[in-house]
């Protein structure tokens, strides 16, 4: 499966943007949160970065050639929005702050996330099909491999000694610890809780 010309630049300009809206204006905004003392906002904010975590696994699983990959960075795109929105009593509190600059950040930034990861969404799935195939073909076909060269450029970066079996394999038990986990709060904590973080 041959891959377009223009696919290799779009790829690492996603790449590029995801790191900007899910990784370092997140941070920011959590340490200015916490700063300031807005807790609403630090709460949010880490129920954020538990369900982000599944980016930084896909990021591992592509190291390793894994095809669950695909399938484990179009979920988090899936529920990152859910999990910026879900909470009823936090969505309250949130609408009830005084403006503040914080306030005006966060909510930017929550809605630019919210934009990004539905049409990040949208436009990945046509590529879900390489999570379906053998690992060595998924990395001969160049219209899968494209996406695995900015894992791959990480790995050299932060893990140039590391062997990238070894790295997928980390990706896999990362992988499989957040499925159970999530799975604990969908069948168990939501039924008690429902939509409100404190279950009152």
């Amino acid at each position: 499966m041959q891959s377009p010309p223009w696919l290799p630049s779009v790829v690492w300009t996603d790449y590029r943007v995801a790191l900007l809206v899910t990784v370092i204006c997140p941070l920011i905004l959590l340490i200015w949160a916490f700063v300031q003392k807005a807790e609403v906002i630090q709460h949010l904010l880490v129920i954020y970065w538990r369900v982000a975590s599944l980016l930084v696994i896909t990021v591992y699983l592509f190291i390793g050639a894994q095809p669950v990959g695909f399938l484990s960075g179009w979920l988090s795109l899936v529920l990152i929005p859910i999990s910026l929105w879900f909470w009823i009593d936090l969505n309250e509190e949130i609408s009830e702050q005084p403006q503040t600059r914080l306030k005006l950040a966060f909510t930017s930034w929550r809605w630019s996330t919210t934009v990004y990861c539905i049409l990040g969404a949208l436009a990945e799935i046509p590529v879900l099909r390489c999570a379906f195939i053998q690992s060595q073909q998924m990395v001969e076909q160049s219209f899968c491999r494209i996406w695995l060269e900015p894992p791959w450029m990480f790995r050299e970066l932060f893990h140039a000694g590391t062997k990238p079996g070894t790295l997928g394999l980390i990706g896999w038990i990362a992988l499989v610890i957040y499925v159970l986990y999530l799975s604990y709060f969908v069948f168990i904590r939501l039924g008690k809780q429902g939509r409100s973080v404190t279950g009152q």
